[in-house]
């Protein structure tokens, strides 16, 4: 599945459900709310598609011809992509609807639910993967600074983070700690950091003292 690109950025609700009627009414009630809505009868039907490069979520039926709900849920586990899922079903149990909020489901509605209880599901869930994209986002960023480092700033600023001195980082790299210092100033700068505080919160995002050297990938 490929992400498509949006010139806007109006929120998405993809859903899938055999029952034409059914998308047609989500359809009607997503879009009076503004919302972009592309509908699917099948699983396989959306994995044909490209995805939208938006806020997006999934109304989804547990019971599909082929792929159910929940394998569904699972095969985009698998695949890495995250779409917050909002279930619906009329044939809802308990453990269904356990296995589904367990595998990270925004919520569980049994047809026939009342519009409101759908609408505040899909705002949870467009909340949800908005806040999903701009870490991905923020991420990214800190990964290009990073690579903009040289290796021995890279270097540096790990052991920085990790609670060295100059003198310790100086000794560790067989280097003057005069050398260390403008290396410092060099990581600082590049990576935008006001403070020791904001580099060690960078780190963190990276991963870097999860791995040996380097970033985490």
């Amino acid at each position: 599945m490929k992400e498509a690109k949006k010139k806007d950025s109006l929120p998405v609700v993809l859903v899938i459900d055999d029952d034409e009627s059914v998308r047609v009414a989500l359809t009607n009630l997503f879009r009076s709310m503004h919302f972009d809505v592309l509908v699917f009868g099948s699983a396989p039907e959306l994995m044909a598609s490209k995805l939208p490069d938006a806020a997006s979520c999934l109304v989804l039926d547990i019971r599909l011809p082929g792929v159910n709900g929940l394998e569904f849920q699972e095969e985009l586990a698998k695949a890495g992509i995250h779409l917050p899922i909002v279930f619906m079903t009329g044939h809802g149990d308990i453990p269904m609807s356990v296995k589904a909020m367990k595998a990270g489901a925004i919520d569980f509605l049994t047809k026939p639910f009342r519009d409101q209880d759908m609408l505040d599901a899909v705002t949870r869930a467009l909340q949800n993967d908005r806040e999903r994209r701009d870490g991905e986002e923020t991420k990214a960023k800190l990964r290009r600074l990073f690579e903009s480092l040289t290796p021995r700033e890279r270097e540096v600023m790990t052991l920085v983070t990790k609670g060295l001195m100059n003198k310790q980082i100086a000794g560790e790299l067989s280097v003057s700690e005069i050398t260390i210092k403008i290396h410092r100033g060099q990581v600082m700068r590049k990576m935008g950091a006001r403070s020791l505080a904001d580099l060690v919160r960078m780190a963190e995002g990276l991963g870097l003292h999860r791995a040996k050297t380097g970033m985490q990938t």
